[in-house]
């Protein structure tokens, strides 16, 4: 099914009359079109986590009910809506998942409407449950590993030996879930799994990061743990291999399906010698008779590990950093064309000049963003002061009529709607300027027309 449907365009006019903004983006993020949720819905809901007003349990459960849906397409856009904000999101949203004693419960999932529906549900069984893990994870040390902070003076580099050896079970679960999405390049052929697949891709090398970091620590403290901890050292250390594997073969489909080969990061395998050198250092502490090895030797051997290691680690983190640069630089475009369409006549033709502006206040881009960070205001906080005092004086002599629906292409570019047409007494006012729709758009005025989301 293509395009939004009659279900679609009844549910969001409903939370239109009840007033619930939040209620009804979530419903445009998670329409019955094959595509992923669009941009402009998710950029909303990031900055409503940021509002210390909005109740973060209500927008939870609001997503929660639309995985209830029958359609597999509205099913898939509210785990990648919710994983969306989990990563990107105030961290109150991914705290208040961690609370929960359950979150989806879509292991039975199946939409027997078709072909694809059928094979989509495969897919949405298991990005349920890395959800639910990434939650769990989080719950258990109280931090998100995708957000950790990583380097040399790093969280998982400087743990202690007790802490590290919880810490890393918890991370290979994790890491174990993302990757039993198992996914095929062939496989990936909508909008709607595509975009699950670059959150997941996205996190796995911000989780493997950490986790490399970890496996680094670990070696560098073997040769000092005791008996008990090698030996739970030693078994961590071959998971590791075995799941650098299977990162390696998901890279691959990421590179498959078009993601530039310069932000898919190189792997490095510590060498065959230092698994043979941890075996035989366990086996001693066990009183087995080892092959002799000097001191030298085995430093050398760990030496070129940990090397290795971190080159790996080096690799990951600046496919991170280029991902972050790339954000940055579609930020400063969008900062660029907003200077062009927002200029200081808009204002004071109003009779706002740019003194007269509270420092807490700034110009807010289209998508309803400041220019410099995600701030606290939707309809009611943000150009309160501004848009009621002009709209108090507006509403009495405006006569509103209902405008045509205009359907928004959505992503990066798009354009805020334009203004309902008007008819008002010209002693009123001179004229609307470029501004206009942009206040009716930020408004907490209840007119007939679509005002806030768009299409």
């Amino acid at each position: 099914m293509s395009g939004q449907s009659i279900t679609d365009r009844i549910t969001a006019a409903q939370h239109s009359v009840t007033g619930s903004a939040i209620s009804k983006t979530v419903c445009k993020a998670t329409t019955h079109e094959v595509m992923g949720p669009k941009k402009k819905h998710l950029d909303y809901l990031i900055q409503c986590t940021n509002e210390m007003n909005v109740n973060i349990p209500q927008l939870a459960d609001t997503l929660f009910e639309r995985t209830t849906n029958t359609s597999w397409v509205v099913v898939f856009k509210s785990l990648t809506t919710t994983h969306h904000l989990m990563v990107y999101g105030n961290e109150r949203f991914i705290q208040y998942l961690a609370s929960r004693n359950t979150l989806f419960n879509l292991s039975n999932f199946l939409d027997k409407s078709g072909l694809q529906g059928y094979d989509m549900s495969t897919f949405i069984r298991r990005y349920s449950r890395y959800l639910n893990e990434k939650a769990v994870s989080y719950r258990q040390v109280a931090f998100d590993f995708t957000k950790v902070k990583r380097g040399s003076d790093g969280v998982m580099r400087t743990i202690n030996t007790e802490k590290l050896l919880k810490t890393i079970p918890i991370i290979q679960n994790q890491m174990d879930v993302l990757l039993d999405f198992n996914v095929n390049a062939n496989e990936l052929t909508n909008g709607v799994i595509n975009a699950a697949f670059m959150l997941l891709f996205k996190d796995a090398i911000r989780l493997f990061a950490a986790y490399n970091e970890g496996i680094i620590n670990l070696l560098e403290k073997y040769f000092d743990m005791k008996k008990v901890q090698c030996k739970e050292g030693l078994d961590i250390y071959k998971k590791f291999l075995t799941r650098m594997t299977r990162i390696s073969e998901f890279l691959k489909v990421a590179e498959q399906v078009g993601i530039d080969r310069g932000d898919i990061p190189d792997l490095s395998q510590a060498p065959s010698s230092l698994l043979d050198a941890l075996e035989q250092h366990l086996a001693s502490l066990e009183g087995k008779k080892v092959k002799d090895s000097t001191a030298a030797s085995r430093a050398s051997t760990l030496s070129n590990a940990v090397s290795s290691l971190a080159n790996t680690g080096i690799s990951f983190t600046k496919a991170d950093e280029r991902e972050k640069q790339a954000a940055l630089e579609e930020e400063q475009a969008r900062l660029k064309a907003l200077k062009v369409r927002f200029s200081p006549i808009d204002f004071i033709s109003f009779g706002f000049r740019p003194e007269q502006q509270h420092p807490a206040h700034t110009i807010m881009t289209p998508n309803g963003q400041q220019p410099h960070k995600l701030v606290s205001t939707d309809l009611d906080s943000s150009l309160a002061n501004l848009v009621a005092n002009i709209l108090f004086h507006l509403c009495s002599d405006l006569h509103w009529s209902q405008p045509g629906e205009k359907k928004l292409t959505g992503g990066t570019n798009w354009q805020p709607k334009t203004a309902p047409s008007t008819t008002w007494n010209p002693a009123t006012m001179v004229g609307l300027s470029g501004l206009s729709g942009f206040i009716l758009k930020t408004s907490n005025m209840r007119c007939p027309s679509d005002t806030l989301i768009g299409s």
